[in-house]
């Protein structure tokens, strides 16, 4: 089995205090190491346990076998090498295990949608481990709660990354706190921990990891601070404040001056409603993943007609093409018949890019890509691109909404933002990884 480096004194605390508590939980920022500590914690208990059936769970099963299972080589598979092997119990994903109180069967199941309790019931769990707890539905949490108080010596252990103050989730640990001081001896363990906790993490990695965070983002106070904070005010607030460290004067230019070469030429296409605006930006990507905002057209979607638009579009593409050559192009897959016309003006005029449905992939997930690129440098815009400029500087957060949610009401440019999203999100992995540090140029 490997061994993880040591635990910091705050992990060694909160490992020892599992064995003597029910209900064990470890919230705080990524890379805190807080699935190791649990997978240590749950293992040893298991291993001893007297009842049969056990759960592990996440928001989706494939979450629960990546944070519980597999855990970065320190998961389950590793701590039971040799006396484990996957299976089917009940139709239901599984682990078998042998340990010296007999043959344990471990529950894999997924708990992020509405009814997915339904997956559990029919058993009594010994233990259960929620890895990603406050994503999952509060209906499965309860059933989990409800599945193993029955159980002798039942255990339940949740890992999680901050969420706003007034999540839902924080009800439940609230109610646990009150038992706690009502009864010291209530059997609630609760942990924060934060990178600093990590031993396994350098100095110098410590650096280069801090180097990806915007120290203003919400980004950065829930994942290396490892706080409950609403999403507020600007969104790319370091945008606003150094916006001209992000411009360019000619796209061609900086590449020759930096050594880089473009990639991928991508086109991002957002369609307005009556209210709002067409966007189109052209965006391209280096072989060493910096990002940069090559071209843009906006329109008043109000004095478009399909073959109106066509012809805008066909008349970007040229420019882009001229300028950059071939490309491809992600379009609002919501608005099919308009992808569709696009598809045929680009194939009548032999234009050099091929229109894809666009992704669409959760907002938050773009919002955060975007803030890690600006934070690393990694995203420059044309000059010439005033709304790109502009929806940068002034996108906010909804302010009467906790959840994370981008204020779209006018006020702001939201297609020009999504229209850009658009464009980068088939790279996502292979951005996020080069902010990372983790990925090689592509020859």
């Amino acid at each position: 089995m490997n061994i993880p480096a040591p635990f910091s004194e705050n992990q060694n605390a909160f490992f020892w205090r599992c064995f003597d508590s029910w209900f064990n939980v470890a919230e705080g920022g990524k890379r805190g190491g807080k699935n190791v500590l649990i997978t240590m914690a749950y293992c040893s208990i298991l291993e001893k346990h007297p009842s049969k059936i056990h759960l592990i769970a996440g928001v989706s099963t494939s979450t629960a076998r990546l944070n519980i299972l597999d855990c970065d080589g320190y998961g389950m598979l590793n701590f039971f090498e040799g006396r484990c092997r996957t299976g089917q119990y009940q139709n239901r994903d599984c682990l078998y295990v042998q340990t010296p109180m007999g043959e344990k069967i471990v529950l894999v199941s997924g708990g992020g949608k509405d009814r997915d309790e339904r997956l559990i019931k029919g058993n009594t769990y010994g233990t259960a481990y929620i890895t990603e707890a406050n994503e999952c539905h509060p209906n499965f949490i309860q059933e989990v709660f409800d599945r193993t108080i029955s159980s002798p010596n039942r255990k339940v252990f949740h890992d999680l990354n901050p969420k706003y103050q007034q999540h839902w989730y924080y009800d439940i640990l609230k109610f646990h706190e009150q038992q706690l001081l009502l009864n010291p001896s209530y059997g609630y363990n609760y942990g924060h921990f934060t990178i600093a906790d990590n031993m396994s993490i350098s100095d110098e990695q410590l650096r280069e990891i801090l180097k990806t965070y915007d120290k203003s983002t919400v980004w950065y106070a829930r994942d290396i601070k490892g706080e409950r904070k609403a999403a507020e005010g600007l969104v790319y607030q370091s945008f606003a404040n150094h916006t001209e460290e992000f411009l360019i004067d000619d796209p061609a230019g900086w590449c020759s001056a930096h050594g880089k070469r473009f990639y991928r030429i991508m086109l991002g296409v957002d369609f307005g409603g009556t209210k709002s605006h067409t966007a189109f930006k052209a965006v391209g990507i280096t072989c060493d993943w910096f990002v940069v905002v090559l071209d843009e057209e906006h329109m008043d979607s109000a004095e478009l007609d399909p073959d109106k638009l066509n012809r805008r579009f066909c008349e970007f593409v040229r420019r882009v093409q001229a300028a950059f050559g071939r490309s491809q192009t992600r379009a609002d897959n919501e608005e099919s018949v308009l992808i569709r016309g696009l598809q045929s003006a680009v194939r009548r005029e032999g234009l050099q890019t091929t229109v894809l449905n666009a992704l669409k992939m959760q907002i938050n997930d773009r919002i955060k890509l975007t803030t890690m690129l600006m934070a690393q440098r990694r995203l420059f815009i044309h000059r010439k691109c005033g709304h790109m400029i502009d929806a940068f500087q002034t996108a906010i957060y909804d302010p009467d909404k906790f959840e994370d949610v981008r204020l779209d009401d006018g006020t702001s440019d939201i297609d020009s933002l999504d229209a850009f999203e658009y464009a980068i999100e088939p790279y996502y992995n292979q951005l996020i990884r080069a902010v990372e540090g983790v990925h090689q140029t592509v020859k």
